[in-house]
Order: structure tokens, then sequence, then C-alpha cells
């Protein structure tokens, strides 16, 4: 008797069938569920590409730091110019007199009061003085500067309010330019009087080293800015600049050429105030 063998093309019930691998699987990772989930070449790259992508991003966001950072401190400086063209143009602005005999100005636009009628105020500015040793040349680039703390009396929270300094001799424009000074303590510091002339103006104000004015809302006064302080912006100056530049080799060694940005506060400076009368 012949007997003849069969065998099935189709597989056992009990047999495993293991999937056909594409040529490009190069290995396998588990899932949350266990399962093997093959890598292929194409993820790969997509994965080494989207890499590269962040990569480029994250150098592209490192070195266009400095120029962004750049660009707030140019915004600060034509901030400072408007408002100071605008103080100059109220009709009881600072007295002439005043500013002819100031050896430096500041300019705080858009200082922010965090609390009403007292508590910390923050404000970034600019201060340019008359260039030279003797404080006798036109008005220099200007350093950035920093206004920190302080009660400024009956002053709405959240209101932004410009404030304009003017530093009256050369003991109060050294102790600014190279450390952080408590106004009313470290220097004398008054509110400044309003008008065409300073006729009028109290011994405590004469007497004041730095003298202090306002505007919020429209409406301008002398204030008085005791208890807060004022320091140089170091980061800043370095920001626009250079690294290691200080706020004495910006305005008082003239080591530093202004920026264009500087054109409209240093034009309606040199404009309004072109000579120092202070030794008159």
């Amino acid at each position: 008797m012949v007997t003849y063998e069969y065998k099935s093309s189709f597989p056992r019930k009990d047999a495993r069938v293991l999937p056909l691998a594409p040529a490009s699987v190069i290995g396998a990772e588990q899932d949350e569920n266990g399962n093997e989930q093959p890598h292929t070449r194409d993820a790969l790259e997509r994965s080494k590409l989207m890499k590269r992508i962040f990569l480029l991003m994250a150098i592209v966001a490192l070195f266009s730091l400095p120029a962004s950072a750049q660009k707030d401190e140019n915004n600060r400086i034509k901030n400072a110019g408007k408002v100071m063209v605008e103080i100059l143009n109220v009709p009881d602005d600072i007295p002439k007199d005043l500013l002819d005999k100031a050896e430096c100005v500041i300019v705080l636009p858009s200082v922010m009061k965090f609390a009403i009628g007292f508590g910390g105020s923050y404000g970034r500015g600019v201060m340019t003085c008359r260039s030279g040793k003797e404080f006798s040349g036109p008005w220099s680039a200007p350093s950035m500067m920093a206004l920190e703390g302080g009660s400024f009396g009956l002053q709405l929270g959240g209101q932004a309010t410009d404030f304009v300094l003017l530093v009256m001799n050369r003991r109060g424009a050294d102790s600014i330019l190279t450390s952080q000074v408590k106004l009313g303590g470290d220097v004398a510091a008054a509110a400044g009087p309003k008008g065409r002339s300073a006729a009028a103006s109290t011994d405590v104000t004469m007497r004041a080293e730095i003298l202090s004015y306002s505007r919020a809302r429209g409406l301008f006064a002398g204030i008085s800015l005791e208890g807060s302080t004022l320091r140089p912006d170091n980061d800043g100056n370095e920001r626009l600049y250079g690294k290691g530049t200080t706020a004495k080799d910006v305005v008082i060694n003239s080591a530093i050429r202004p920026p264009a940005s500087a054109k409209l506060l240093l034009a309606t400076l040199n404009k309004k105030s072109p000579r120092n009368e202070s030794g008159k």
C-alpha cells in the first residue's frame, strides 16, 4: 500500500505569525503597552532633522538677544528725548536759569508706581551731562540710569509718571555716576521750582544737589524723590556701548559717541541750554 504525506501550505493555528519588517527597520523600542515598535531610517532622519532645527533656533535666539536688548536701550533714549521736548515746551516748565546751571540732566520716562500713596517704584532712564571734566562742553552721550524704591506722595497706583532731574553740582554728578545713591541721604534733593525764573526758589531748593520734576496725566510739577535710590544701569550701558563701559566713560570721559537714538534729546538740550552758567 502506498501512503502519501500531506503537507498543508497554511500555518498551524498554534504557530506565531511574524510580521514582515520593512527593509529599512534598524531597531525597535517598546511602546506604553509593551509592544515593540520598529525604528525606521526615515523616522530617525526626521528626528535628527528636528534636533538640528531646534539647535539652529536656539543659536539664532542666543545671538539675537544682544540686538533685542540694544533696541530696548535705544527706545529708552528716544522716549527720554520726547519727554524732554514736551516738558520744555509747557508754559510753566523748568526755569531756564536753573537748567543753564545744571551740570547734568536725568530723564526717566514712564516710571511705574506699585502702590497708592506709598511703596516701591521702578524706572529706567538716561543721564547726560555737559561734556568734559569741567562740564563746559556740549551735552554728552547718554548713560543708562535706574531709579528704584521710595515714596512719591499722592500718586495713583500703576500710573506711569515721567521724571526729570537736574543735577546741580559736580559732587552730585560724581556720586551718581560712580555708585548707587539715596536721594535725600547721600545727595541733597528737593522738588524743583516751576516757572520761567527761579527767583522765588527757597534756600532748601538752592542748596539741593538734585532738583526733581514730574509729569503725570499732563500735569507738570516739582516733586520730592527723597528715599528713592538712583544708580547707573551698567548692564544697559554694556548692552548699548560694549562690555566694560561705565557711566563715567560715557558721560565724563567723552569716550563714547552718542547713538543716533540720542539725536532728539541732545539737540533739544543743546538748543535750550548750550552753555553752562553755573560759574556765574
